[in-house]
């Protein structure tokens, strides 16, 4: 059975726009889409916030609201909504199990402090199984149609980042775009010196070269999956978020990925990752992988 790409919504203009995001991606990919609310009963003792009935006859409106308006604007997708009540974090963690991807919407005020995550997005990123991706508020179709590249973040060696680099060859294959594959490198210290990576990187010309081969060695299994996907193989020296926000506005998506292991105080998102999603004016897909 395939997965449904899931929408979270909450009635924002960031949720909207996440909702347009995945809409528009359920088209090109062919899957349903499916369009959740999460919620819990809130009491707020400032504002007459409502009963439990009042609050959730809110939520089922604006949930209603969104599957009526996506499916007006793309009659042959097929598109359902759930509101999931309990804990927000752990439903949408479970819908994302569910999902192909989960997509949820972020608020940002303009490029220089992009998204601004939240504890239940940042929560959700962290423990989600399956692709998230942070749309931002005001975001539109321009990019996808402007030529702009899906950009992914590729690290280590080629099993580290295959789930992340197929999420992104799958989706250039859906837009027909260009994959910028980026490997940011920096001089390691003196004691990761050995007898060992001395002869690799002599055998490899240099630094450089040795990583421009371990990237090409990456990207080979996919170029041969995606033989129509055009591939721009970029190596930087640097700090992998700094490299990859360099090349963020020839970005239409940003992919990157995370460990999905757990650390003694929990999931995280990895600095990587936490940079780019700060400051990134681009939607951002965070993979997570082994």
């Amino acid at each position: 059975m395939t997965r449904p790409i899931t929408a979270g919504i909450d009635g924002t203009e960031e949720s909207r726009a996440a909702l347009d995001w995945a809409a528009r991606e359920a088209v090109r990919r062919g899957p349903a889409l499916r369009v959740v609310h999460a919620w819990r009963f809130e009491p707020y003792e400032a504002i007459d916030a409502g009963d439990p009935d009042t609050q959730g006859g809110w939520v089922r409106d604006t949930l209603a609201e969104a599957v009526r308006t996506v499916t007006a604007r793309h009659p042959g997708l097929d598109v359902s909504g759930d509101v999931l009540e309990g804990d927000t974090v752990e439903s949408l963690v479970a819908a994302a199990a569910e999902a192909e991807l989960l997509v949820l919407g972020s608020r940002g005020h303009g490029p220089v402090v992009g998204f601004l995550l939240g504890s239940v997005g940042q929560q959700v990123i962290a423990e989600a199984v399956r692709p998230v991706v942070l749309v931002r508020a005001g975001d539109r179709a321009t990019a996808e149609a402007a030529g702009l590249e899906i950009v992914v973040g590729q690290e280590g060696d080629p099993e580290d980042s295959a789930d992340t680099l197929r999420f992104a060859f799958e989706t250039a294959a859906a837009r027909g775009a260009t994959v910028r594959a980026v490997r940011a490198w920096t001089l390691p210290p003196v004691f990761a010196y050995s007898p060992g990576s001395m002869k690799l990187l002599d055998e490899a010309g240099g630094l450089e070269p040795y990583e421009k081969k371990a990237l090409s060695a990456a990207l080979q299994p996919w170029r041969e999956r995606f033989p129509g996907v055009p591939v721009v193989e970029h190596v930087e020296m640097g700090s992998a978020g700094q490299v990859l926000l360099s090349v963020a506005g020839r970005a239409q998506l940003m992919v990157v990925g995370r460990r999905a292991r757990r650390t003694a105080v929990g999931a995280r998102i990895g600095s990587v990752a936490h940079g780019v999603l700060h400051h990134a004016d681009c939607p951002v897909a965070v993979v997570p992988h082994a």
